[in-house]
């Protein structure tokens, strides 16, 4: 496969508010990390860090890597078909998996421990597609900024000994998106979106029924016209989550109708509109400070 010198540099731009020298730096630490690595899978959820990092490492590596998406209860439909969709349009390798992490009774139990039950089922298949196919190296796409979050599936990365390539080049969220933005990746500002699951209040054991009524409550928002926001589960209760600049349209009589219609036919008996707005791991904040420090 013929590939330019500077993989993913050629279409970076001078006169950017980031230093480009640290940036290109970053990136060249990311090409030769990647190049390094031999045969790759690549953990892929279809948002930005890991659709960027599958796209950097098929520019590497070409046919030598394998991005590989988990078809789980947790994975909303329309992010998967996304997912799908990113891989389709740039060419890049890509197999589905399935993981049971509904089958372990961790995971369901839905304590602060979730995340690294559900990580450590997707390694552990991936670690067998590994074994089986001849490859030499997971990675995922953690950076950054995610050290700064509270999140236990940095552990069960560490336990299957799954690389870092977006953390070890020193890519921020921000960096990562710009980026992507100068290679003309559409998915370069796609909102956020964390796992169904993360948005069940913790102990709520997390089922497919549970993640349904999120599922769906989160498609009647974007039907809407929303783009950034969560639906928060807390049983009778759902504490729904818009962003700030999104409030002028949130905060009016006739969308209050609308969302109480759509919420209590979905069986929830008290809607309410979080006046803080989105924020990502807003479910975090609940847990206990000592109970965070133990668990990472």
């Amino acid at each position: 496969m013929d590939r330019p010198e500077n993989i993913l540099s050629d279409k970076v731009e001078s006169g950017s508010f980031l230093s480009e020298e640290a940036l290109r730096q970053k990136e060249s630490s990311l090409r030769a990390d990647l190049a390094r690595m031999g045969r790759l899978l690549v953990a892929y959820s279809g948002g930005v860090d890991s659709a960027f990092l599958a796209w950097a490492a098929h520019r590497v590596l070409g046919n030598g890597m394998l991005a590989v998406i988990a078809d789980s209860p947790s994975l909303a439909r329309t992010q998967l078909a996304d997912a799908l969709a990113f891989t389709e349009e740039q060419e890049i390798p890509l197999e589905v998996i399935a993981t049971s992490e509904l089958d372990r009774a961790d995971y369901v139990r839905n304590d602060d421990l979730r995340c690294f039950h559900c990580k450590d089922e997707l390694f552990q298949v991936m670690e067998n597609l590994r074994a089986a196919g001849g490859f030499d190296v997971i990675a995922y796409g953690v950076n950054v900024d995610d050290q700064g979050d509270f999140r236990p599936g940095q552990q069960a990365a560490k336990l299957h000994h799954v690389a870092a390539p977006l953390l070890d080049a020193g890519l921020s969220k921000h960096e990562i998106r710009e980026l992507a933005r100068r290679a003309g990746l559409r998915i370069w500002d796609k909102p956020a979106s964390a796992c169904l699951s993360s948005r069940i209040e913790y102990g709520r054991p997390v089922t497919r029924e549970t993640l349904s009524v999120v599922e769906r409550g989160e498609d009647a928002l974007r039907s809407l016209g929303f783009r950034q926001f969560r639906v928060r589960h807390h049983g009778e209760i759902v504490r729904i989550e818009i962003a700030r600049d999104e409030f002028d349209r949130a905060l009016t009589p006739a969308m209050a109708e609308q969302f109480t219609a759509i919420f209590k036919a979905l069986g929830f008996q008290f809607v309410t509109l979080d006046l803080e707005g989105f924020r990502s791991g807003s479910m975090n904040s609940l847990l206990p400070i000592a109970q965070l420090r133990r668990t990472g």
